[in-house]
């Protein structure tokens, strides 16, 4: 079977098996409105620019990455839990492929959060929105998918080889949008955590789209930079946790709960 055709097909069957279940779906539609009601009330009195980095576009790509890293970790928490982890990863087809294509269809039924959280914030508190550079904010959406979509996939792979995969689901949601900065400036977390979330790549995709929207005090590059480093550095450990997969998967013979 052509790659294309893998991809395509389990992209497909992904957004129907994920569209089908009642907890994604408020995810998708309940999530953005309760996430944007409460970042709307801590900004209520603050500046607009502050109110359009951190309620309209903060809620957007917080409720962005809940969808895509929460389906990805419970994708391989429900194929380990039915026993079928093994089998799609010994089948013909390859799993990375497999993998991907239900990243792909998370990622799209995921832009549906991100615009809802958006709209929901225009259509409630009604902020004056200048957007400094349209083309710029493309370009930073674009690069924030890609880089949502390898953390995905690396955090797809950990969870494959661990068997405590509720414990890092549940690190991914409010850690990570603490650290990364999508409802506050990590300037205000200590130095110390300040450094430990510039490993991450949502934390320089936060910054990269907000420099597209509203002044801030650094450069376009000096956001796209590290976002390239730190995005690449991923996928490189994903490709090696994909070979330990590979020979955990060839010593125990099982990758699933027994």
């Amino acid at each position: 079977m052509k790659s294309t055709s893998v991809i395509w097909t389990s992209m497909a069957l992904q957004m129907k098996q994920t569209f089908a279940r009642n907890m994604f779906k408020f995810t998708l539609f309940v999530g953005p409105f309760l996430t944007t009601i409460i970042l709307g009330e801590m900004f209520r009195f603050s500046s607009a620019d502050s109110f359009v980095a951190y309620v309209v576009l903060g809620s957007g790509v917080w409720n962005l990455w809940n969808c895509i890293a929460f389906s990805s970790a419970g994708d391989i928490n429900r194929e380990r839990f039915t026993n079928t982890l093994s089998i799609i990863f010994s089948a013909p087809a390859d799993f990375r492929k497999i993998l991907l294509g239900k990243i792909f269809g998370n990622t799209i039924l995921s832009m549906g959060s991100f615009f809802l959280s958006i709209f929901f914030a225009i259509v409630l508190y009604r902020p004056e929105i200048t957007i400094s550079h349209p083309i710029l904010l493309v370009l930073s959406l674009i690069l924030t998918i890609i880089a949502f979509i390898i953390m995905s996939i690396f955090i797809a792979y950990l969870l494959t080889l661990s068997r405590k995969t509720q414990l890092w689901m549940n690190c991914l949601e409010i850690p990570f949008a603490l650290i990364c900065g999508f409802v506050f400036p990590i300037e205000n977390l200590p130095v110390g955590v300040q450094y430990f979330s510039w490993i991450f790549p949502p934390t320089w995709a936060v910054r990269l789209m907000r420099y597209s929207v509203v002044e801030t005090t650094y450069s376009f590059t000096d956001a796209l930079v590290p976002l390239l480093i730190t995005t690449t550095v991923f996928a490189i450990l994903a490709a090696l946790l994909y070979k330990a997969i590979f020979r955990q998967a060839k010593i125990s013979g099982t990758l699933d709960m027994a």
